[in-house]
């Protein structure tokens, strides 16, 4: 698109210097020489981050005070075009920055975070409550009617005004006084917050020192556990730790009841102990300003004003699916009670099932009941077979390749980088990988971009992604060998990374989707994991080389439903506690501990399931998924039901129905109603009962 001389003019504004005082050239300040453009991070250090992010925040006021004084009458061109256009520079340093924040940070780059979080906070509110440029932006949404635009410039319109308007542009100057200090004072929490997390999650360790108090442990948990007391400096000692591949399994295989009890308990009660890792009153404080600032914009609660651009619309629509999954969700977690009970009575007759006993038990009654054992499978689940299976899946659905690059430049000594190529040899993408827990790596797993896909001056932009995830180590001379949840989750995370290379989208300000859509292309994904035919194509026993077994694969299959009860319950209490929080109507204070006890109770959960988070470190909330943890349930109505379209087929991998979701739904990105998307693949709205039989709730 041929666009005015002025946006010529704004991407060539003169750039400030580099800040003279650096240790070493700052390489934000130069073109990157890397094989795709990507970031050179073996040249990037600490010390470059705030001068680039300042000068990307000078850049960008720049651009938009520019469009703003235009004299020339607002148009999709030189207003809301010009601000697509913008900020590119800040991007470029932020996605390096935030990216990094979260999977190597470090003291140094948490002292920038901490100082720039507010210069952030303040730099979005100049631009949305700059007045002269959001009449600019109104006049040519007023028009919009007869623009003539195309689908996705009227989503680009839509998103554009609406930003404006619900960062506070139509409030009064008083009120947007009073927003500019919310946001300032969250910006600060929120950064408070994840180093608390992160600080209290790094800090707790169980170090078993008798080797009779491993007694259940498979020999890879010990392996894993030994590696990592010898890295601490505990050599001869076992060490356990908060991250998934450590805590998971020894609450499940652990007969120690009272190591059980101090492990859960430390992950449980983790920023809920007082001294400087102690996160109630953040909560507290956060949930307070979320309604202030909900109602300040014209919202009754946090939950309205964030449901109003989801799938959900408002705070019944979310309720209304949860109301339809908690009971039999509960029901059927009642009775795993009861077998896990009856199981534990042959060991400790009259003692109470409580919480960390019923991992433990739940694999004493899936065994039993199923003669099978998670360790049985953990040996064809390599993560290099399994990572290589994941993409034969997405080869055989869309006709893609995946080939590793060493001369890509990393982050991380274990980070490994594919470039990704369509059927015909082009380049798509490039997609990083780094799946393995480290000190300066937050928990969890996400997918992010280096950068993203669009259209720039006429010519693609091609997308850069990482999937970042906190998996089983290596441990001895034995490859990573994932759990079944961990093969999920890195199919999951990978479907995310599909969603970011497929984007075909003309602008960034369009990529992005809603937050109960977004988890459909990762979930979708989970459902081909498992499937004995796609286990055909990973598989592996990571020493023989042996496929696994049909025998394996059966008991796997029949055991699949087993534990969905608890499973379902632990993460909808926690998608309940989350609704809880954001639908406060009052701003005053709370006592977070009584609230979430108050909330939990008024659901129903049972004692001995704890919320998947609790709220001291429920990081989902305190950032871009407050009011919107329901988004996997949601979208698992979604994915369950997309799936189901391929079933039918017969053929899990049917191209016409894969190029159809393609087309439909992974690379439009936000371009259009998510509804509409659907609809379009589907042919139809989504159905609640392939969810539910999946899941054994029915």
């Amino acid at each position: 698109m041929r666009t005015l001389s002025v946006l010529a003019a704004l991407m060539t504004l003169p750039a400030l210097a580099a800040d003279p005082a650096a240790a070493a050239p700052n390489p934000f300040f130069a073109d990157w020489k890397t094989p795709f453009g990507v970031p050179p991070f073996a040249e990037i250090i600490e010390d470059h981050f705030l001068p680039a992010l300042k000068e990307g925040m000078v850049r960008q006021k720049g651009e938009v005070a520019a469009i703003a004084a235009l004299q020339a009458a607002p148009t999709f061109e030189n207003t809301i075009l010009g601000l697509e256009l913008s900020g590119q520079f800040l991007d470029r340093v932020g996605s390096v920055f935030f990216n990094l924040t979260g999977a190597e940070t470090n003291p140094q780059l948490q002292a920038v975070n901490r100082a720039v979080m507010p210069l952030m906070a303040a730099h979005r509110d100049d631009i949305h409550l700059n007045a002269q440029l959001f009449q600019r932006v109104k006049a040519v949404w007023d028009q919009r009617a007869n623009l003539k635009l195309a689908p996705d410039q009227a989503r680009l319109l839509e998103n554009t005004y609406k930003g404006f308007v619900r960062a506070g542009a139509a409030l009064t100057p008083e009120q947007q006084l009073r927003m500019r200090a919310i946001n300032a004072e969250q910006s600060k929490l929120g950064v408070d917050f994840s180093d608390r997390v992160l600080k209290a999650t790094k800090a707790f360790q169980l170090v078993v020192e008798t080797p009779a108090d491993l007694a259940g442990l498979p020999e890879g948990v010990r392996m894993a556990a030994a590696a990592a007391g010898k890295k601490a400096g505990k050599d001869g000692k076992w060490l356990f730790t908060l991250d998934g591949p450590s805590i998971w399994p020894f609450l499940e295989y652990a007969q120690n009841r009272a190591l059980r009890q101090r492990l859960l308990t430390g992950y449980l009660e983790r920023c809920n102990q007082g001294g400087d890792t102690d996160t109630n009153a953040i909560v507290s404080r956060v949930a307070s300003l979320r309604v202030e600032k909900a109602q300040l914009l014209g919202y009754k609660t946090w939950a309205h004003f964030v449901l109003e651009e989801n799938m959900a619309k408002n705070p019944k629509g979310v309720y209304g699916l949860l109301d339809q999954i908690w009971m039999p969700a509960l029901e059927v977690a009642k009775k795993e009670r009861a077998e896990l009970q009856a199981m534990m009575a042959k060991d400790l007759p009259g003692t109470k099932l409580e919480p960390w006993d019923w991992r433990y038990y739940a694999e004493r009654v899936k065994q039993a009941k199923y003669d099978f054992d998670e360790e049985t499978v953990k040996p064809y689940f390599a993560i290099d077979k399994v990572r290589e299976g994941a993409f034969a899946v997405a080869g055989r659905l869309y006709g893609i390749t995946f080939t590793e690059v060493k001369t890509i430049p990393v982050y991380q000594k274990d980070v490994r980088c594919f470039e990704v190529k369509e059927q015909d040899g082009r380049h798509l993408g490039l997609i990083y990988v780094d799946y393995h827990p480290r000190p300066g790596k937050r928990g969890g797993a996400w997918m992010s971009n280096y950068q993203g896909a669009w259209i720039k001056d006429g010519k693609k932009v091609d997308p850069v992604v990482v999937n970042v995830c906190n998996f089983t180590a290596p441990a001895g001379d034995r490859p990573a060998l994932l759990t079944s949840d961990e093969v999920r989750t890195l199919f999951h995370e990978f479907g995310h990374g599909l969603h970011g290379l497929f984007y075909a989208g003309r602008y960034r300000g369009t990529a992005g989707t809603p937050r109960d859509f977004v988890e459909l292309p990762s979930q979708v994904m989970e459902n081909w994991s498992m499937e004995p035919e796609v286990l055909k194509l990973y598989a592996r026993h990571y020493k023989t080389g042996e496929l696994i077994p049909d025998a394996l694969v059966a008991k796997m299959k029949k055991a699949a439903t087993f534990g969905q009860g608890f499973a379902t319950v632990e993460y909808m209490a926690a998608s309940l506690l989350d609704m809880d929080w954001h639908t406060l109507t009052d701003p005053k204070p709370q006592d977070t501990a009584a609230f979430e006890k108050a909330s939990l109770a008024k659901w129903g959960l049972l004692a001995e399931i704890p919320p998947r988070y609790r709220s001291p470190y429920f990081s989902h909330i305190m950032g871009g998924y407050a009011a919107g943890y329901y988004s996997y349930i949601w979208s698992a109505v979604l994915d369950s039901d997309a799936f189901q379209a391929f079933k039918v087929k017969g053929n899990l991998f049917d191209p016409a129905t894969a190029a159809k979701f393609r087309n439909e739904v992974l690379s439009k990105g936000g371009t259009e109603d998510p509804a509409l998307l659907y609809q379009r693949f589907r042919g139809r709205d989504p159905k609640v009962e392939p969810l539910l039989e999946k899941r054994g709730l029915k």
